[in-house]
């Protein structure tokens, strides 16, 4: 019964309602919104390197080159001579090394030379066909299969580049002979091949400066040299001289090396080593801060709504004297009169936090669609975070209970005969 009347009476006067609830909601949007994405970020982030001590590359920005080799959302920083790498990847600190080299894409979706070792250190399975093993076959990622609606047998082109409208080779196709289960990470959205079909792929291109420039040309790799204008009837293979790659994924048998190695590195190369865990905490650093800031706004417009709450309990009060009055000598206990304003202010809350938590998903949506299309990532609008949001509902439910508190202890206090003489 009280619930009832509580609900009729926050639509005494419906824009003072409506405000409350749109800025209670806006604060549990944005914070829903940053909560969940920055949960997932790490978490996709996190298990991308797992079983990744060091990448090895082209010198440049180590940032930008863990970006570019682990999580293949930035440009390489260059290619690096095969030859020169196979030296540390062979060393005895390493207990394995994966090279990886970047050529083209098709509709979008990077290719990506390698070895049979990635997909196992994604622990990625094969749902359907089997592991690449000759030049041009390729195993690609459970999305792509879904998103590119390609099947076992099926062949298609690549671009140059990392541009999906770019220039298309068809000197040669491409094979789809495996599918990969489901992973989470990021080789559900690569297209994965040997090393040597990139360099055949490309092999007509000699190295010039101006193909390779310092910072790598969309991820082309090419053949090193005039001497290798390769006969594209010939399948090349590893053993090929004078060839380059993009990146080495490093896992040390020997923590030592990961200490030693990026000063060794730099010191006797021309490659650079780089910590993807150090440029992960590097860059969440820069990310929560701009989370942090967001979420004190977020936590001011939920403070801002607690007062709007206050100020439409407290201005209705005093026009509601006469009905708490009347309410008192047809039965009602000063303890009920001052549960119907508690009330009124709970329910408000309420409508606040499901309807934010709902607004908070559709953002979700929006920012799922937008960084899927630009970095291939996405992210759960359907997960609930019960520690988080569960202590932002009883934080709603506490902005409401102090809102309503001064309101609630005047309703209580009500002086009966005194309002009734004066109404």
């Amino acid at each position: 019964m009280i619930a009832k009347l509580a609900w009729k009476n926050i639509w005494f006067k419906p824009l003072n309602t409506i405000l409350s609830v749109v800025l209670l909601t806006s604060s549990v949007a944005i914070i829903t919104t940053l909560v969940l994405v920055e949960k997932q970020f790490e978490e996709k982030f996190t298990k991308n390197i797992d079983g990744v001590d060091l990448v090895m590359g082209a010198q440049g920005s180590p940032l930008q080159l863990i970006l570019s080799s682990v999580y293949h959302v930035d440009a390489p920083t260059g290619n690096i001579s095969y030859d020169s790498a196979k030296v540390w990847m062979q060393h005895p600190f390493v207990e394995k090394a994966i090279p990886l080299a970047f050529g083209d894409n098709s509709r979008g979706f990077k290719i990506l030379g390698t070895t049979a070792d990635y997909l196992e250190k994604y622990e990625a399975k094969i749902a359907e066909g089997k592991i690449f093993e000759n030049n041009f076959e390729v195993v690609i990622g459970s999305e792509i299969a879904q998103k590119l609606s390609l099947t076992l047998g099926d062949e298609f082109y690549g671009s140059h580049g990392d541009a999906a409208e770019g220039h298309v080779h068809e000197e040669y196709a491409y094979k789809v002979v495996g599918i990969a289960a489901p992973t989470g990470k990021v080789v559900d959205n690569l297209i994965l091949c040997t090393i040597p079909s990139v360099w055949q792929m490309h092999g007509d291109h000699g190295s010039t400066e101006s193909e390779n420039p310092a910072h790598g040309e969309e991820g082309h790799v090419h053949v090193e040299g005039d001497d290798q204008d390769h006969n594209h009837h010939h399948d090349l293979t590893l053993d090929e001289p004078g060839m380059e790659i993009t990146a080495v994924l490093l896992k040390f048998r020997n923590k030592m090396g990961i200490v030693t190695w990026p000063r060794i590195i730099a010191q006797n190369t021309k490659m650079q080593v780089a910590s993807p865990a150090l440029e992960v905490n590097r860059l969440f650093s820069l990310f929560g801060i701009g989370i942090q800031a967001l979420q004190y706004l977020a936590y001011g417009i939920m403070l801002i709504s607690g007062i709007s709450i206050f100020i439409a309990l407290y201005n209705t009060l005093k026009e509601r004297k006469n009905e708490f009055a009347l309410l008192r000598v047809n039965g009602a206990k000063r303890m009920q009169l001052m549960q119907l304003v508690l009330i009124e202010s709970l329910l408000l809350c309420i409508v606040g936090f499901i309807f934010g938590t709902i607004l908070g998903r559709v953002s979700i949506l929006w920012i799922s669609a937008s960084s899927e299309q630009d970095f291939k990532m996405s992210f759960n609008p359907y997960e609930f975070l019960w520690d988080k949001e569960g202590v932002l509902f009883l934080l709603t439910i506490g902005v409401g209970v102090v809102a309503a508190l001064i309101p609630a202890i005047k309703a209580y206090k009500l002086n009966i005969s005194k309002t009734l003489a004066n109404a």
